[in-house]
């Protein structure tokens, strides 16, 4: 049970000429109590209650969720419970959701306020702004965690996200004026004359006949293993095997926001860490030209190997 408030105070002058008063409070327990004042004049005494009323609405709203604005309100979320919890990468997309699409239009407003409108109004006003299918969404997961701790803490009576469904891709789209296509329509594929240019362009010279490109040989690498630039980036020589002509993808470099704590501060840093999902894992055959590029013994250009005495990539992609 919450305390509450039963007056604000009622002052009187005793027969020693004293003035006292008295405000009555409920406690946590249910059990009416008394907070008891006084002083020399009647303005001194309601001065004392008028101050003692305020401090005690304040920690009442301290203390009670529903009555906090939400970006605080989820901010100590994010930071409590989220973070701890998931990679840095994925804190960041969460934290960026929260201050980019939600404090926006609910930040200001009550947590104990929002309803089901709010929310779907919300959805509805980003994907009538353009933004993508999986931002909008992005938002809706994050509301969509925090309303239902709120509610499983019981510190809300209802969890506004229960009447609220997640817009359809093929409605949200259309909204959009955007065909709904299949995965496997979206993926672009390099043509042969495409793959020439990037080959010609990634090797292409300075006068002197040095190479433009400092790290040509990782993008020809990854052209020819269809390697993420984060799991290039986390190759160890241990990791690749030139005899059987395979690679093994076992973690991934990634770039975070800075921090001191959950604090956000400027700038960005690497982090070494896992891999994106279970399948990323994976071991990955290499042809005749990754071969090249990783020994730098290309038939075509000089370049420098990837790999020589180094015990892991450091290229700046």
């Amino acid at each position: 049970m919450q305390r509450k408030l039963l007056t604000n105070g009622n002052a009187f002058k005793r027969t020693d000429g004293r003035w006292c008063g008295v405000v009555w409070y409920m406690d946590e327990h249910g059990k009416r109590k008394r907070k008891s004042f006084s002083g020399t004049t009647k303005q001194a005494v309601n001065r004392k209650m008028t101050e003692y009323v305020s401090e005690f609405e304040n920690q009442i709203i301290d203390s009670d969720e529903s009555k906090k604005m939400l970006k605080d309100s989820m901010q100590t979320w994010l930071q409590v419970f989220k973070f701890p919890s998931v990679e840095p990468t994925t804190y960041d997309r969460s934290e960026c959701s929260a201050k980019n699409q939600i404090y926006p239009l609910l930040g200001e407003k009550a947590v104990g306020d929002i309803t089901s409108a709010d929310i779907k109004n919300l959805l509805n006003y980003w994907m009538n702004k353009g933004y993508a299918y999986t931002t909008v969404k992005k938002a809706y997961v994050v509301l969509n965690e925090y309303f239902r701790y709120l509610y499983r803490e019981e510190l809300i009576p209802k969890n506004p996200m229960a009447n609220v469904e997640m817009i359809k891709k093929s409605n949200f789209l259309s909204a959009q004026n955007k065909e709904n296509l299949p995965t496997n329509e979206t993926v672009t594929v390099f043509t042969a004359e495409e793959i020439e240019k990037f080959k010609k362009e990634c090797f292409r010279c300075w006068g002197t006949g040095k190479g433009l490109y400092q790290q040509s040989a990782a993008y020809i690498l990854m052209l020819n293993t269809g390697l993420r630039t984060g799991e290039l980036l986390g190759l160890l020589n241990s990791d690749i095997d030139l005899e059987n002509k395979t690679l093994t993808v076992r973690q991934g470099v990634k770039e975070v926001s800075r921090r001191n704590g959950t604090e956000f501060t400027s700038g960005r840093e690497i982090k070494i860490g896992k891999l994106k999902s279970t399948a990323s894992k994976r071991t990955v055959p290499l042809n005749k030209t990754a071969i090249e590029m990783i020994e730098g013994k290309p038939t075509s250009a000089k370049i420098r190997p990837l790999w020589s005495t180094r015990t892991a990539v450091t290229l700046a992609l």
